[in-house]
């Protein structure tokens, strides 16, 4: 997947919105994932899984801020996500699909808290971001 100029452009303006809000967005994120799709709670036997929990808070900020970094490094995902996809493929054993039910739940909670600023074509933008992304963080299972 190519993100286009147009694309990288409308990420950035997004994310403008969004980087003040990496707590509440990164909890909310983390909490529809666990609701919707609860087989991904395996990865979390450690974490108190309940509404406005401290390691839901924390560990989604820790999301939506590497999320950041992948904005702030869009040129360049794939180096910025290296010792991150190192960690989630060879130590903590993520399930691939998962990143894309994380990528699901991201837009959604985008359309929730932006949506004036998502337009179809936003959308369409975000989405691939997302693509490429997952596609980073699973490239070193192969």
């Amino acid at each position: 997947m190519v993100l286009t100029a147009c694309d990288k452009a409308n990420v950035k303006a997004l994310w403008g919105k969004v980087c003040g809000h990496l707590e509440d967005y990164g909890a909310e994120v983390l909490e529809r994932m666990f609701i919707s799709y609860p087989q991904t709670k395996v990865y979390f036997p450690h974490f108190d899984l309940h509404h406005g929990s401290a390691q839901i808070r924390v560990h989604g900020k820790k999301v939506m801020a590497a999320l950041g970094d992948a904005v702030s490094h869009i040129d360049d995902i794939a180096s910025a996500f290296s010792k991150l996809s190192d960690l989630h493929a060879q130590n903590l054993r993520v399930d691939p699909v998962n990143f894309k039910l994380l990528s699901h739940c991201f837009l959604v909670v985008m359309a929730i808290h932006c949506h004036a600023s998502l337009t179809p074509e936003v959308h369409i933008s975000l989405d691939k971001f997302m693509a490429v992304v997952s596609s980073v963080l699973i490239s070193k299972y192969r």
